[in-house]
């Protein structure tokens, strides 16, 4: 299950595009798109334990809290938010892997500095014992053309984040 916000949901490029269909057509697994644009983390960790009770999912793709940071959100609060939805699905068993998401500071936004994860996503990561990708996210949103707005990838952005997700799970033998 991939879950998140509209990073995840495809927000930018066509449906198919996204990509948890990228990475199912790469790896012959169903992925299962739980992205919801504009969702905050808060809203994410109340709506994940019910999708995976409901879906019982073998492993969890966490890409969320970009609308956090968007907003100026206490990255602590988001951190917390991300560390209650690793809890959730290690209490049912299913694993957990994670993307990083870049810190969208105006300078990096402007092109003036390079985008790199907020800090919270490999706090989280080592603090759980989670894989996780600190470097794919960035250097997709950073490159315009890879982008179909500030934020969001466009297709071929999606594409190479199914890639990106696809090699994650193949190098620490997710899949």
């Amino acid at each position: 299950m991939a879950f998140g916000d509209s990073l995840t949901y495809g927000t930018g490029a066509d449906k198919t595009q996204s990509y948890p269909n990228v990475l199912a057509k790469l790896s012959s697994h169903t992925v299962i798109n739980s992205g919801v644009p504009g969702e905050i983390s808060a809203d994410g960790l109340k709506r994940l334990p019910a999708l995976l009770d409901e879906q019982q999912p073998q492993l969890l793709i966490l890409i969320h809290g970009a609308n956090d940071i968007l907003r100026n959100m206490p990255r602590e609060q988001t951190a917390a938010n991300l560390t209650g939805m690793i809890a959730e699905a290690k209490q049912r068993n299913i694993k957990v892997v994670m993307l990083g998401v870049p810190s969208f500071g105006v300078y990096s936004l402007l092109g003036l500095t390079s985008l790199e994860s907020a800090k919270i996503y490999q706090q989280v990561a080592e603090a759980e014992k989670v894989p996780i990708d600190l470097e794919s996210l960035p250097a997709i949103i950073e490159n315009s053309k890879l982008k179909s707005d500030k934020i969001h990838p466009n297709g071929q952005g999606y594409q190479r984040l199914g890639e990106a997700v696809f090699k994650l799970l193949q190098e620490t033998g997710a899949l």
